[in-house]
């Protein structure tokens, strides 16, 4: 396998992984309802239309990213959508370690990252825009 295959394959396999990992958790808030985040947002002050953000990075983004349509874009969604989150829910925690040594947020870390890494790297040829 060339190494051009290689890294469209990679491609593929980071954008798949990350959006349908994000992808559960907005199924999970339109089957929940918004009002805890729209609640959650009003609570730091924020117009609780902007809960309402949340569906574009976990639903609409992850979407793009497991089609790989516009999936720079949709990994920039997911990206804002995990700053969000680390800023209204987890800041007291970005300095906290599990009982296991590992970083308290590493999987909302993880999630971001990888949402940046993706922005960075493009989909690949194995994608809707083919790129």
């Amino acid at each position: 396998m060339n190494q051009n295959t290689q890294n469209d394959l990679g491609r593929l396999i980071l954008r798949v992984a990350l959006g349908v990992l994000i992808l559960l958790h907005g199924i999970a808030k339109l089957r929940g309802g918004m009002g805890g985040i729209v609640g959650m947002v009003e609570s730091h002050g924020l117009p609780g239309v902007l809960g309402y953000g949340v569906l574009i990075g976990e639903v609409l983004g992850p979407l793009m990213l497991i089609v790989g349509f516009y999936a720079r874009i949709g990994a920039l969604f997911v990206a804002i959508n995990m700053l969000f989150a680390f800023a209204l829910v987890h800041m007291g925690e970005l300095g906290h370690f599990s009982d296991t040594g590992g970083w308290a947020l590493e999987l909302q870390g993880m999630y971001l990252f990888s949402a940046i890494a993706m922005a960075l790297l493009g989909p690949g040829r194995y994608s809707a825009n083919g790129r």
